[in-house]
């Protein structure tokens, strides 16, 4: 029926079968994918479902198992034909099942001897590291295991016993001639043996007395350093040890006992001088005793009430914050805490209960007042209740019929 309104009733026949038919679209007619010989010479074809709906799921099957659907199968893979080579240089491989599904099984074999095998990997072969002549003039050569796992296991030794591993000997190692001395200031350092397997073994004399010696490390040789009058003016110096190792350990001492090592003391430190003050705002600081080791006895005072302190930190205030009037006109004002730790907890109360913490409060908010509408086009928005703790509950209506409302949302019109 080919009237315009009439649509969707054509029907199609497969010409296979002009009895197989179907309305409104195209009939399902069996189609065997094998009749057009989609394998490669050799291949077994196989097609489960002959219908045009099911194009492409036909299988390809090898001789020795390996299968492919919807195209040739590949019916071997010679791994050993990889590049580069998986068994490297020096070795031969062989792939003893080249079948596309048997992978893993090549077999590397060791030119240098065919006994020495491995799968699915390089074998380990021999190798001398020493045929590369690795080491200095005169020192020898020696390679305990000659294999390719044991690379840098070569050692190089020198005429004196000295010997290393893995790379030409250093044969002599004068312990004197690292900087600094090891010795350090006013000692001759002498090494009797340079062998760099003999360490240890250099000795330090004091230049002010050739006979005060010491075999690997500093001789102890006298020196008072407060002879150089370290300390500040009025400070008492002592040396307890007067060595060259002991450098640094002389003291300065302030007639109020306040003592510093290896520098002059500081005597007095004013804790209140601090930046910012330790007492915070609207206190006095007081330090009692400036001593630089009487720390932590500051006092702290409050300027509205000199008798309310603390020591080693500020005092706890009184402040009410209703005092500044921080609410907005006709807005109540409350200070639970009035202390200079708790700023910030007024709060501020409307007529209508809304309630602010820390600010003036907003007492109104007109949900309809919103851009754009909570209602959408259409339709009227009224806020009955604006108080900023009355939200959802303003009311749409349609302008078709102002009848059809619906509360804190769109109405259906």
């Amino acid at each position: 029926d080919k009237a315009a309104n009439k649509l969707h009733d054509f029907e199609c026949a497969c010409n296979s079968d002009m009895s197989v038919k179907k309305t409104d679209g195209p009939a399902t007619c069996d189609k065997d994918e094998c009749t057009t010989n989609p394998c490669a010479m050799g291949q077994t074809c196989n097609d489960p479902v002959k219908t045009v709906g099911s194009i492409g799921d036909y299988t390809c099957e090898c001789t020795n198992g390996v299968k492919a659907t919807g195209s040739a199968a590949t019916c071997e893979t010679d791994e050993c034909a990889a590049m580069p080579a998986p068994c490297g240089s020096g070795q031969s491989c062989n792939d003893p099942d080249k079948a596309s599904n048997k992978l893993h099984d090549f077999v590397c074999t060791c030119d240098s001897d065919m006994s020495i095998k491995k799968t699915d990997g390089p074998a380990t072969c021999d190798k001398d590291e020493c045929a590369s002549n690795p080491c200095a003039m005169g020192q020898t050569c020696n390679d305990p295991v000659k294999t390719l796992a044991s690379i840098g296991d070569y050692t190089c030794e020198c005429t004196n016993g000295v010997k290393a591993t893995g790379a030409a000997a250093v044969c002599e190692t004068d312990e004197c001639a690292a900087m600094p001395s090891p010795c350090g200031m006013d000692q001759t350092c002498t090494d009797p043996d340079k062998a760099s397997n003999k360490l240890h073994d250099f000795e330090c004399a004091c230049n002010s007395d050739m006979s005060i010696k010491k075999t690997d490390g500093p001789a102890t040789c006298d020196k008072d350093e407060c002879t150089s009058n370290p300390c500040a003016m009025g400070q008492t110096c002592n040396d307890p040890v007067k060595t060259l190792v002991s450098i640094g350990d002389y003291t300065c001492e302030c007639t109020n006992g306040v003592k510093t090592t290896g520098a002059a003391a500081v005597c007095e430190t004013d804790e209140c001088a601090a930046m910012p003050s330790p007492c915070g705002m609207d206190q006095t600081c007081t330090d009692p005793d400036k001593a630089a080791n009487k720390l932590h006895d500051f006092e702290c005072a409050c300027n509205s009430d000199m008798s309310i302190k603390k020591t080693d930190g500020p005092a706890t205030c009184d402040k009410d914050e209703c005092t500044s009037n921080p609410c907005a006109m006709g807005q109540t004002c409350v200070d639970p805490v009035k202390t200079v730790k708790s700023l910030g907890d007024f709060t501020c109360t409307c007529t209508n209960g809304v309630v602010a913490t820390g600010a003036s409060a907003t007492c109104e908010t007109d949900e309809c007042a919103a851009m754009p509408s909570p209602c959408g086009m259409d339709q009227t928005c009224t806020d009955p209740d604006k108080a900023s703790n009355k939200l959802h509950d303003f009311e749409c209506a349609c302008n078709s019929d102002m009848s059809i409302k619906k509360t804190d949302g769109p109405a259906t019109c």
